[in-house]
């Protein structure tokens, strides 16, 4: 390494140098797809965009493979990682969605939407627009259009958010998609005034962060555009990277005069995204069976 190069931000997670160099320590690990003997879900990953190389992880489980004409909902995920780090094929994720596309019965789709720092916000946001051309005998053969959900977790539940907020402003997603609900897991938002509750560690860090991750910030548009019909927000009652904000932001949609449906999750002695680490745990299990009843109630 060049000795004048000089690090930018130095947080746990990965390291940002002068000259645009990025290394990273956590998200690196991939599963491969495949037939999984225990949730009876089959996993394929396409191509959306070879210019891009955003691709996504499509799981469906075994029977919907032979049931003719039986369509599903269909659900979007997006990975955490604070915008910087993470991959949608992770061991963690891949384990996850498999366990969401078993008991809920749906299509999940996993977007490899691309990282700051290489690509700023709202890169990864218009990445759903490029997933959402993909064609493939999985999609059109079983996947409801009519009723498609975007879900996500700490960072990837910041791009639901304003996936939904751009649809609005849009006038819906692209193709005619009628986007049904969102599912925000543990939400990471930023803001210029502190909350109570917040640590002074997590926001020194989002401050640091955020000026990388979105360096052409704008005002947040009205929380009325939210381009969806019911909303989930979950959090973890120990969770202190998120938890305040989650809060805020729960609370403010409640008072914007959206006029959907609006559910809250709260799970108690549990931290950030616990569910991915934890999976067999009581409140991983309560959280999933709150996500089937969302993903399945008219």
């Amino acid at each position: 390494m060049d000795p004048s190069t000089k690090l930018v931000f130095d947080p746990p997670l990965l390291r940002v140098y002068d000259d645009g160099r990025v290394e990273r320590f956590y998200g690196t690990e991939a599963t491969l797809p495949g037939s999984d003997a225990v949730t009876r879900v089959a996993s394929k990953d396409v191509v959306v965009d070879s210019a891009t190389g955003v691709f996504v992880r499509f799981y469906i489980p075994d029977h919907l493979l032979t049931a003719e004409h039986k369509k599903v909902p269909i659900l979007v995920y997006f990975h955490g990682g604070g915008f910087v780090v993470g991959s949608a094929v992770s061991p963690a994720y891949h384990r996850y969605l498999n366990s969401v596309a078993s008991k809920a019965g749906v299509l999940a789709v996993s977007v490899s939407y691309r990282l700051v720092l290489e690509h700023p916000l709202p890169t990864a946001y218009e990445d759903l627009w490029a997933a959402s051309g993909a064609a493939d005998p999985w999609l059109s053969d079983h996947g409801d259009t009519r009723h498609v959900f975007l879900a996500g977790d700490s960072g990837g539940a910041n791009i639901v958010h304003n996936i939904a907020i751009m649809a609005g402003a849009r006038g819906g997603l692209p193709s005619g998609v009628s986007l049904e609900g969102l599912i925000l897991l543990h939400p990471v938002f930023s803001g210029e005034e502190p909350l109570d509750g917040e640590s002074i560690e997590t926001r020194e860090m989002m401050e640091k962060l955020w000026a990388l991750i979105s360096p052409q910030s704008t005002e947040a548009p009205s929380l009325q555009n939210l381009a969806c019909r019911k909303l989930l927000v979950c959090s973890a009652e120990g969770d202190y990277r998120a938890r305040a904000r989650a809060t805020a932001y729960y609370q403010a949609v409640k008072e914007s005069g959206w006029r959907g449906s609006m559910e809250w999750l709260e799970s108690v002695g549990e931290e950030h995204v616990f569910f991915l680490h934890k999976p067999e745990c009581e409140e991983s299990l309560a959280l999933m069976d709150r996500l089937v009843a969302f993903l399945g109630e008219d």
